[in-house]
This record gives C-alpha cells, structure tokens and sequence, in this order.
C-alpha cells in the first residue's frame, strides 16, 4: 500500500470513520446539558482566573508562559491540518459513492457541498470530521486562559466568540446543516496557515511586514459570505436545504463578526496613516493590535 492511499485509509475508508454516527449516547460530548454546562464552566474559570491574577499579581506585567503558546499553536495548526485532509478525502469519497444518486436528482458535488438535501442525517465520514472540529473547538477555547496569563486582560468578546463557535459546531451536527463542509475546509485551511504562522512568530522567528491574521480573518470572512449567497439561493432553487434553521444562525453570526472585524480593520488602518502623517513610528502599535485579534470560526 502506497503512502497516499494509506493515508487516504485513515483519513477516510477506517471502519470507524465510514461508520460514524452523531447520537447522543455513543457521541462524547453531543447532550445539549454537556454543551450549556462546558461553555458555562468555560466562562467561569476564564472569569475566576482573571479574579485570581487581579489579587495574587497587583502589577499588570504579563506572566511568563514559556513553550505554552507556541505548543498551543502548533498543536492547532496540525490538529487543523488534519481535518482540512480528513475533510477533502472523506468529502470526495462521498461524493464517488453518491453520484449514482446526485444524477438523479440533478444534484452537483458543489451543490451538496453547500446544500444538504432534506432529510439527511448526521453520519458518515464528512460528520466524523464535522464532530473532530467541534471537539477542536475546545481546544482553541483554551487560547483564551493563554490571552489572560500574557496580557492580563480578560476580553469578554474573546468568551463570547469561543463560546458561539462550540455552539456553532454542535448545531452542525445536531441539525445536519449545510454548507457545513465548505465551512471546515475554509476555516481548518486559514487556522492551519495562521496558527503556523503563530508558532514561527513564537519561536523567535520574523513576522510579516503587515497585519497577517487579520487579513486572513478578512478572506476567511469574506468567502464565508459569498458562500452563504449560494446557499440561499439553493434553498429556493432546489426546494429546501436541511438545517436551515441553524444555518440562519450562522448567517447572523458570520454578519456580526464581518461587521466587528471590518470596524477594527478600518480603524487600524486610520490610526496607522493618522501616526505616519505625524511622524510617529506606529508599528508596536499596530502589532499589539493585531495580535488582540481572535481568529474567528465560521
């Protein structure tokens, strides 16, 4: 067996990845009581370490964390890697066991990739992965205790975020909703490009010139958008699209967030050229800045 096609095995033919079911007694993780109690507890330990800092440490001097945030983003950027790779093989495997049926019905790959047909349920390989992401979701959380421990700064937008993407990623699977697919695959390919770029920076290698993660933030976004016109469309097209409901949840979500993440774009952008027409050298500024940028889930 070649590499590739012992790669293509685990990533997507593995019993246990064929075979996979979304159900609420043989799913880690998928009780709507196990979802409300995990962002709760979140939040509260978020919040009590903060407390913990502001009465231990009177100093807002950033505590030394080491390795920690470069493990972190390596840890990511490979977890992300993976499911990118899971997702494009398992995705493709679908769509090679299902055109029999799509010619049918008249159905493209690239329309089931935006729009589920009604009906479908959560199982399979591309849910398999779907439910990978959602347990990647609590990983990422935990950039929020690192956020604390080096800036000594408790953002509730950074709580809130994390909390809608676990939220987000369990309503994917709960409610089979579309465009879920496309949505791993642009997401896990930005945060695997992004976090890697933070482990480079972490380990004492240059950055780049300009403000690199929010301008992937701004594409991610950007395509997210564009992506959500099609499946609107679809809905009326084709009759209906499973999960809508949650994917109108998404929609909104996506808006907030490209409206948020726009504002401090332009701001940024504005107290840059304000300070070079003054002749301040604003690129600590401008860093700093950057790097209180969350890099956001669909």
């Amino acid at each position: 067996m070649t590499p590739f096609n012992s790669l293509r095995y685990y990533l997507s033919e593995h019993p246990s990845i064929v075979g996979f079911r979304w159900s609420h007694a043989q799913s880690w993780g998928s009780t709507w009581s196990f979802l409300f109690s995990s962002i709760a507890l979140y939040i509260s330990a978020a919040v009590l370490l903060h407390a913990i800092l502001l009465v231990l440490f009177r100093h807002r001097r950033p505590l030394p964390l080491g390795p920690v945030p470069a493990a972190h983003s390596l840890c990511m950027a490979l977890i992300s890697a993976t499911i990118f790779a899971g997702t494009v093989l398992s995705a493709a495997a679908e769509i090679r066991d299902s055109r029999w049926l799509w010619h049918r019905s008249r159905t493209t790959p690239f329309q089931w990739l935006l729009c589920f047909p009604l009906g479908t349920r959560p199982s399979g390989r591309v849910f398999f992965w779907s439910y990978v992401y959602y347990l990647s979701r609590f990983l990422h959380a935990l950039r929020s205790f690192v956020a604390i421990l080096r800036y000594r700064k408790l953002s509730f937008f950074k709580l809130f975020n994390h909390s809608i993407m676990i939220f987000m990623s369990f309503l994917w699977l709960e409610f089979s909703q579309s465009f879920q697919i496309l949505a791993i695959l642009l997401t896990t390919l930005v945060y695997s490009v992004v976090y890697g770029y933070r482990f480079w920076t972490a380990i004492g290698l240059p950055s780049a010139c300009f403000p690199f993660v929010v301008n992937c933030q701004m594409a991610l976004l950007s395509c997210n958008l564009v992506c959500h016109f099609g499946v609107l469309l679809l809905h009326f097209v084709k009759g209906g699209c499973n999960g809508i409901g949650a994917w109108v949840f998404n929609s909104v979500l996506n808006g907030a967030i490209l409206l948020l993440v726009l504002n401090f774009y332009v701001k940024m952008h504005l107290r840059k050229v304000k300070a070079r027409g003054g002749g301040v050298d604003d690129g600590r500024y401008v860093a700093e800045k950057v790097e209180t940028v969350k890099d956001r889930d669909i």
